[in-house]
């Protein structure tokens, strides 16, 4: 049964009610026709809540647009959802990236998250290449994607709408690797369900790391929204002490955009809970609105907070990751590198869910401080205790 609109209907009730599902809700295919963007395909969601998301197909299938009940609640950045064709991530040092970020999702990876750095190319398999030089973010969010399906499918009386697509990176004697994505939303949802799969379709052993850039804006993000999360406690900071004060912006709670304001990142520990999840949240009281990310403690160990309240690029960031901040050659020298061999795969599953209404946003918080309590004070010391990851 579907629940729209306050009524609960099965699917004969719905058919009866409308001449094609379309009408207020379903997936479908578009693209833009101007300026930077031109050429690039998008599946627009619709649930039929009030959710409203796309998907960019040829920008890495990341989402881009999310918004409920009109409401914006996924980022948009200054550069806009440019063609990848017009993105160079090698570019500027390795900082492309930030000519081309933009959207709700921005996948980092696939063998690359964090700073540029100078690693080895010992497991290219070309002997006039000695070093590599990595680009931050790395490179699958600024690839074009294979769109091999998409639609809505009925399951009893339930109905799924969902895509699914290839994005490839790909280096002749380098890396191939593939990533496999379907986002799903069922009609009368308010739930986004990611399901990746990165492959090794190559011959050779292949490094892998990985990071959702989950970008939040106004008016999700304004004065006063609140980080809740499950924070055992916090490992690094990018600058932390004085200058965080200074700025006076905690961890905790955001402020309103600030012309000067320099980016603040910070790495939490998080406790998962009996189910091994771990849940972090944006919640605006005056809105009675939030936003909350869902993923697995084994998927992505670790967590970062991207605090950007600069005028004119103004987000918050969830950023669920596989390593820890401290970049690719500290993950290699401590042994925490995955490598994916021949035909080997790492699968993620993250459910991003809207919460409308105050009861929503209070039974996220405690279902969220039931698992563990943040930190008090807004400026926490950063431990350094970075723990080795385990994989599974």
């Amino acid at each position: 049964m579907v629940t729209l609109f306050g009524q609960r209907l099965d699917r004969r009730d719905l058919a009866a009610r409308c001449g094609s599902l379309s009408q207020f809700a379903g997936v479908r295919l578009l693209s833009f026709a101007d300026g930077a963007e031109r050429g690039v395909r998008l599946l627009e969601f619709r649930t039929g809540t009030g959710l409203r998301f796309t998907v960019m197909i040829d920008r890495g299938f990341d989402i881009g647009d999310c918004e409920h009940r009109g409401r914006a609640i996924g980022w948009h950045s200054p550069v806009g959802f440019p063609h990848p064709h017009l993105a160079s991530p090698e570019g500027e040092d390795g900082l492309g990236w930030l000519r081309a970020a933009s959207g709700l999702l921005v996948t980092c990876g696939l063998d690359q998250i964090l700073s540029a750095e100078e690693t080895s190319a010992d497991h290219f398999d070309y002997p006039g290449r000695r070093k590599v030089r990595t680009t931050l973010h790395g490179r699958v969010s600024m690839l074009p994607g294979r769109l091999t399906g998409y639609g809505e499918s009925w399951d009893g009386d339930d109905c799924v709408l969902w895509c699914e697509g290839v994005v490839q990176q790909v280096a002749l004697f380098g890396e191939n690797l593939h990533l496999i994505r379907r986002i799903e939303a069922r009609m009368g949802s308010d739930e986004i369900l990611i399901q990746d799969r990165v492959v090794n379709q190559g011959f050779s052993p292949t490094p892998h790391m990985y990071l959702y850039h989950i970008n939040l804006g106004y008016p999700l993000l304004d004065d006063g929204a609140r980080y809740v999360a499950p924070i055992g406690e916090t490992l690094w900071a990018a600058h932390a002490g004085a200058e965080y004060e200074r700025q006076g912006i905690g961890y905790r709670t955001m402020g309103a955009p600030s012309a000067g304001f320099r980016e603040q990142v910070w790495q939490h520990a998080m406790q998962a809970d009996a189910e091994g999840l771990v849940r972090v949240a944006l919640l605006n009281d005056r809105l009675g609105l939030g936003f909350e990310v869902e993923t697995r403690e084994r998927e992505f160990p670790c967590h970062f907070e991207w605090q950007n309240l600069r005028s004119g690029s103004y987000a918050l960031g969830i950023e669920p990751a596989t390593n820890h901040v401290l970049g690719r050659n500290f993950a290699e020298e401590r042994g925490e590198l995955i490598w994916l061999g021949e035909g080997e795969a790492r699968q993620y599953r993250t459910v991003l869910r809207v919460l409308d209404g105050a009861t929503a946003l209070k039974a996220c918080e405690d279902r969220i401080r039931t698992t563990a309590i943040a930190p008090a004070q807004d400026y926490p010391r950063p431990t350094g205790r970075f723990a080795p990851l385990t994989r599974p």
